[in-house]
Formats: structure tokens, sequence, C-alpha cells
């Protein structure tokens, strides 16, 4: 098993302006990704609101190795730029509020297809099963009858 790198330690005010620098600018390009996503799904368009899935991991990557480095500085970053420490925190609350609003639109985007997909099935059931006279559908000599495999398309 491979050792995880070790992230470059900060030894003066320029590298670590630059990495809050770019800890800013990817955290601010992820947030902006999760708001598209967040709005096509909102609306209903799924295929577009999933289409940046690849951008969204390298860039979840990226921000989840800048705060690692970020972890291992802290006390560099409070030396040589508070300022920026401060951005960080500040930015990071933003980022976060981000991050809750699109995981409770994909998680209601879930709850409605589920929904969906359940109510398709008992229909399906409720059409496959025989009817008899009377109220119910009529008694099978051979136990309860099953309903038709139920088939997705994952190209919507």
């Amino acid at each position: 098993m491979a050792e995880a790198a070790r992230p470059a330690p900060v030894a003066d005010a320029a590298a670590a302006e630059r990495l809050v620098a770019e800890t800013l600018t990817t955290m601010r390009a992820l947030e902006t990704l999760l708001g598209r996503e967040s709005d096509h799904i909102r609306v209903g368009r799924l295929a577009e609101g999933l289409a940046e899935a690849p951008q969204k991991t390298a860039l979840a990557g990226a921000y989840l190795q800048s705060l690692q480095t970020v972890k291992a500085n802290a006390v560099a970053l409070a030396r040589f730029a508070p300022d920026g420490l401060a951005a960080l925190r500040e930015a990071h609350g933003r980022f976060s509020e981000a991050v809750a609003a699109n995981q409770a639109v994909l998680a209601t985007a879930r709850a409605v297809s589920e929904s969906l997909l359940r109510n398709l099935s008992t229909e399906l059931t409720r059409s496959a099963e025989p009817k008899g006279y009377g109220s119910g559908p009529a008694p099978s000599p051979y136990g309860r009858r099953r309903s038709p495999p139920l088939v997705l398309s994952r190209s919507l």
C-alpha cells in the first residue's frame, strides 16, 4: 500500500498566500459547480445536472487535498497569513451552506424518484393481478402471483 504524499510545508509568507489563494480558487470553483448542479436538478434537468460529475469529483479531491495541506500548515498560516486564514474560514462557512443546499436538492430528487418507482411498481403489480368477482383479486391456486420485472432506463 503506497504511503500518502505529505503536504508541502509552508515556510514563508509567499507560500502561505499561494496556499490560501489556491484553496479559495478550488473552493469557489466547486461551489459554482454545485450551484449549477442544484439549479439543473431542481427544475428536472437530471442529465445536465449530473453531466459534470467527473469535474465535481476532481474538484472535490483537490479541495480535500488543499484542506489537508491547510490543516498541516495551520501554525505557519496563522503566522504568515492571518488575513488569508480568516478569509478561508469565512469562505468555508459559505461553502458549507452551498454543500448543504446541494445535498438537500439531491435528497429531494432521490426521494421523488424512489416514490415514482414505488408507485409505478404498485400500479404494474395491480394491473397484472387477475381480477375475479368481488372486490379483490381472485385467489390463485398456485399462491401469490409475482409481478413482471420492472425495467429502468438509466439514459434519462
